[in-house]
């Protein structure tokens, strides 16, 4: 089992920045594909942001993200990290840190997630 939380979420201004946190615990996490989804409210799709492999070596964006977000994992202090920038009032949503076994690969249902972190982005 691996239990994720995330931190770091709030309010902040559009074009401003914020660091979210994941912070694993449980089973070794360098075994694990790291990632962030988002669920804009009303939807129920959580969409894909960013995610890290195993060993920090490889990433990969969304396309709307890359430039402005930037994912890290420190597998030493069992973290994942998202830092995010020049935020839009349209990324207003909740974010969710998800551990899953194969780079390429989707999470689903059955893999881990955390239990969201809301971040509302103003105009």
């Amino acid at each position: 089992q691996v239990q994720l939380v995330e931190s770091g979420g709030g309010l902040v201004q559009a074009g401003g920045s914020l660091r979210l946190s994941c912070a694993g615990s449980g089973r070794t996490f360098s075994s694990y594909v790291m990632g962030w989804f988002r669920q804009v409210p009303g939807k129920e799709e959580r969409a894909f942001v960013a995610a890290i492999i195993f060993s920090g070596g490889s990433t990969y964006y969304a396309h709307s993200v890359k430039g402005r977000f930037t994912i890290s994992r420190d597998n030493t202090k069992n973290t994942c990290d998202l830092q995010m920038n020049s935020l839009k009032r349209e990324e207003t949503a909740v974010y969710y840190c998800a551990a899953w076994g194969g780079w390429g690969d989707l999470p689903d249902e059955t893999d881990y997630w955390g239990q969201g972190t809301q971040v509302t982005v103003s105009s």
